[in-house]
């Protein structure tokens, strides 16, 4: 092989390795006014708790073209009508996925898969009270909608804010589980 062959092959493995490592290590954490554990995944994507109606015309003004909500509407704090009141105002689309983390249902699994896939939801943000629950279902997605492996998608879920040993058995066992459909 030649000196410039070994060269390019060298440049080329160092972009592997660090593009391999950089998905996980792109969880940026930062304070974003009205959203509660706010973590920007990627480019298209970001998560958080809590978020007040007030942070919808931001999430906007910061490119976010869609909202999805995990939270009940019973929850203390939820204001699901006046946050889909607030996405309307501001022209997002907005998507109540109600997922309870006591009884977690595969089938929201499923919609949320099919919302945060569709490439016209995004940029997406994601939130359910504390980035938990979508740290679940963002470890799902990472495993059966890009291929990652278990491992990796696990410590990417827990930056966002998995902490639930329930939540993380669930996403586990969904994914033992072949998907929807097949």
């Amino acid at each position: 092989m030649s000196h410039r062959a070994s060269t390019h092959v060298a440049v080329a493995a160092c972009v592997i390795v660090s593009f391999s490592g950089a998905a996980v290590g792109q969880v940026e954490k930062r304070s974003f006014p009205g959203v509660q554990n706010f973590s920007r995944v990627n480019a298209t994507i970001a998560c958080g708790g809590a978020t007040t109606p007030e942070a919808v015309a931001a999430l906007k003004a910061d490119g976010f073209t869609s909202i999805v909500n995990l939270r009940s509407g019973e929850e203390p704090g939820a204001n699901v009508e006046a946050a889909a009141g607030a996405a309307t105002k501001a022209g997002v689309q907005y998507f109540h996925l109600p997922f309870q983390a006591a009884a977690p249902d595969p089938r929201v699994v499923d919609r949320f898969l099919a919302v945060v896939s569709e490439p016209k939801n995004q940029p997406v943000f994601i939130h359910c009270a504390t980035a938990n629950r979508v740290a679940a279902l963002w470890l799902i997605k990472r495993v059966r909608l890009d291929g990652w492996t278990i491992p990796k998608a696990l410590e990417e879920a827990t930056a966002i804010g998995l902490t639930s040993e329930p939540l993380r058995q669930f996403a586990l066992e969904y994914l033992a589980r072949p998907p929807a459909g097949k």
